[in-house]
This record gives C-alpha cells, structure tokens and sequence, in this order.
C-alpha cells in the first residue's frame, strides 16, 4: 500500500494548480494544506468545490526561504520564541535555533490556530503532517500534535523511526517503511528512479510526500525548487506510473484509512 501525498498546497498558484492535477488526473491520493501561505485561500476554494479530494494541514513554522514573508496567524507578541530576529518565521537554515528557542504553549497557539483557521472554513481534514520539520522537530512538539490530532479526530504523518515505535506502542498506525520526499531525488533520471521505486515497493505501507508543480514562469521567477515540482508532475501524471501500479498491484491509499484507527 502506498500513500502519495502533495505537500505545499497553498503556496503559490503554480502549485496548486499543480496538487490538483496530480490527484484529479495523476496517482496523488491527497494533499497538505499550507495555511500561512499566501494562495491557502484559493487552495481552500479548490478543496470546497472538490469535496472528494483528502487533504490533510501542513502545519507551518518554517518559510522557505528569506523572501517569503508568511507570518504566523497567531499575533506575533503572542508567539515571539517562534519568530527570528526580523518577527519573521524562521527559514531552514534557522531551524536549529527555532528549535532550541520555540516554547511549548507558543506552539500550541500556532499549531491550533492553523487547524482551526481551515476548520472554520467548513473544510475537514484527515491529518496533521509537518513542513521542514520532520515529526516537529522535537519530542514535545509531536506529543502536541499527537494530542491535537487526538482532540479533532485525525491522523499524523510519524515517519521517523523513534516516533513511529512510540505510536506502535499505543496501536496507532503509522508507515512500515522509509519515507520518501521527493526532494531528496536527483533531478536527471527522475522518472526512471519513481519507477524503480514503484515496481520495488515492499509490502506494507509506504509514503511519498511529493511536490507538484506547473514549472510555468510564475514559479520559475519565485521558487529554487521549481525543477523538482515539474518533474514531479510529469511522472505523477504519466501514464507509465499508472500502469505500474496495476501491473505491481500497488493500493494507493489516503489518510482517511489510517484516520479511522487514530481517532
């Protein structure tokens, strides 16, 4: 079984655009709403009108790079640990020093803010996962989430290996296998690496957090990352991914399955 999930849904439009392709026409089985992000509304829209698409909150303390200026929806004298020096979030780069800084409650504030913010939005979401912070960075910050996810009925995406033993130990399900972000695949070969990978997925359940992206001029002029979300699309979207999947009799699945067991 396979979970193919689009991460960065909101982000800009070229993504959006892009995260319903690669569900509505590719083999992406769900995506991961970014609520700071400046086009989170429009992607809110898209999931109002295509109610059958799962999607889970792409809980968000990082921004990509020093150009983004995604604030915190909390005020920002309510959570200064999370801030950096500019009352901006942090970029990746700062993440060590988020992490040695954030306090707990002023976590919480956020984290609960952004749930809520899609909630109040009439939408419902299948899980809580993480940008740039793989299984929030801290110990503490996942047990949060865990008991977030507890408190409005959902999942989590735990893919490290301490906190999927941790969650095994409770009977809550999580991957069996390593997890892949596609942005750790080398670009030349791309589609040739997605295909080994497919027709070499062990039994059990796997994860891919994908990056769709159009590659158009809109995301060429803003985004570093531009060449990893094309190629993502393209094989997404090919025919040749399909018929792996029914030739491996690959299941693709979506985090409702696991929802049901978490809540």
């Amino acid at each position: 079984m396979l979970i193919v999930n689009a991460d960065d849904f909101g982000m800009y439009h070229a993504v959006n655009a892009a995260v319903v392709q690669s569900i509505e026409d590719g083999i992406a089985s769900s995506c991961s709403l970014m609520v700071p992000c400046p086009w989170a509304l429009h992607a809110m829209r898209l999931l109002r009108h295509r109610p059958e698409i799962p999607f889970g909150v792409h809980l968000t303390l990082v921004r990509d790079t020093g150009h983004d200026r995604w604030g915190p929806l909390t005020a920002r004298h309510e959570v200064p640990s999370l801030l950096d020096p500019d009352g901006e979030l942090f970029t990746p780069a700062g993440i060590p020093e988020l992490l040695a800084r954030a306090r707990l409650d002023e976590v919480e504030l956020e984290l609960r803010a952004q749930v809520e913010a899609v909630i109040g939005a009439g939408l419902s979401p299948t899980h809580l996962d993480w940008h740039c912070l793989a299984d929030g960075g801290r110990d503490d910050i996942l047990e949060l989430t865990v008991a977030l996810a507890g408190e409005y009925g959902l999942a989590v995406r735990v893919w490290l290996e301490p906190g999927r033993r941790r969650m095994r130990r409770r009977g809550l399900p999580v991957v069996d296998h390593d997890f892949l972000d596609s942005f750790a695949l080398d670009l030349p070969g791309k589609s040739a690496t997605y295909a080994r990978l497919l027709r070499d997925l062990p039994a059990g359940l796997s994860e891919w957090a994908v990056h769709p992206g159009l590659g158009d001029a809109e995301a060429r002029a803003i985004d570093s990352g531009w060449r990893v979300r094309q190629t993502d699309l393209e094989f997404l979207t090919s025919p040749e991914a399909r018929e792996i999947l029914r030739r491996e009799q690959i299941i693709v699945i979506d985090y409702r399955s696991l929802q049901q067991a978490w809540s």
